[in-house]
């Protein structure tokens, strides 16, 4: 640490023992290891307060970048849900139409057919602007809007109910 050597310090204990004598010599040689004891131990716990310290700011810089990556998540995920829902409330409308238009000629001819093909062009319109990565696997197993527009039109093409 100061880069003593062996005969630098024999000097240093000599003059010691001339300038302090030999009665003093022992007690001071104690004070000074002692002295020298604490020294070491508060440099010690002042490292180990720095790397404490250098943790802790390491997890607080990652708990701020998760917390921005899950933000960043939620906001996705809302604009999903937004387009989503406004997909969802359109083909809602449409099927509402339907039944509207099929309650009006409820017991009369059915739909006619430029209405129709206005209700399917919109059927296409929503469809296409849906911006989902993956077409949804499910939706075979419920009924299809172009399922309601055959059966508005009188073409049953699945089983008799």
């Amino acid at each position: 640490m100061f880069d003593i050597g062996f005969t630098e310090l024999l000097i240093i204990g000599v003059v010691a023992l001339i300038v302090i004598g030999p009665e003093r010599l022992p007690k001071v040689a104690r004070t000074a290891g002692h002295l020298y004891g604490r020294m070491q131990r508060y440099v010690s716990s002042v490292k180990s307060d720095i790397s404490h310290e250098i943790q802790l700011d390491e997890l607080r810089k990652a708990g701020q970048d998760f917390k921005a990556s899950v933000e960043s998540v939620e906001t996705g995920v809302q604009q999903q849900t937004t387009v989503v829902d406004d997909y969802l409330r359109n083909e809602t409308a449409s099927i509402s139409k339907v039944m509207e238009a099929m309650a009006v000629t409820e017991g009369e001819r059915p739909v006619t057919q430029p209405a129709m093909k206005q209700l399917e062009a919109e059927q296409q319109t929503l469809q296409q602007s849906l911006p989902l990565d993956e077409p949804d696997r499910n939706a075979t197993s419920s009924p299809t809007y172009s399922a309601v527009i055959e059966t508005a039109r009188g073409e049953h093409t699945g089983p008799s109910v």
